[in-house]
């Protein structure tokens, strides 16, 4: 959506700029989501909230629909939204893509999630028996070779 088409919807009247934002979305997807009915009655919240995710979800110049949908695929099974994943499971079949694709993104997803709770945990568990000998240095702290490295510095202070 161009900049000049979000001033028009902007410009209408919210009782006309909902309705066809809704029918827009239902073109797109092939149904309104939830939360956006659950929404509608709510236009100063709905408007910009859908201007927002339409700028996000089908404005790439670089990303096919089939990749939004695989990576909103993932990101919902990582998140474990099972609402989120569903719909979007629906989408990726309405739009023809396949069976083995939406699970490998699925288990991206998990694989995700499952790194983000052992990164935090096992750090977690290591600041709680400092000095045992189960401390792990961070890789990338020990590749990088600048010492105004902002990323170094919060890592750093992280680990201590």
């Amino acid at each position: 959506m161009e900049l000049e088409d979000i001033v028009e919807i902007l410009k209408k009247d919210p009782e006309r700029a909902v309705p066809e934002l809704l029918e827009d979305v239902r073109n797109q997807y092939g149904e309104v989501p939830y939360i956006m009915n659950f929404m509608k009655d709510l236009p100063e919240i709905f408007i910009p909230k859908t201007l927002y995710d339409n700028s996000i979800m089908r404005e790439f110049k670089n990303l096919d629909p089939e990749t939004v949908e695989l990576i909103s695929i993932g990101v919902a099974s990582a998140l474990r939204c099972e609402h989120c994943l569903k719909m979007h499971i629906r989408i990726a079949k309405r739009r023809g893509i396949k069976k083995e694709k939406i699970f490998y993104a699925i288990m991206i997803g998990a694989s995700i999630s499952n790194a983000a709770v052992l990164a935090e945990s096992t750090r977690a568990l290591a600041s709680e028996f400092p000095g045992d000998g189960s401390e792990v240095e961070d890789e990338n702290e020990k590749n990088c070779r600048d010492p105004n490295c902002e990323i170094c510095d919060i890592s750093r202070a992280t680990l201590k």
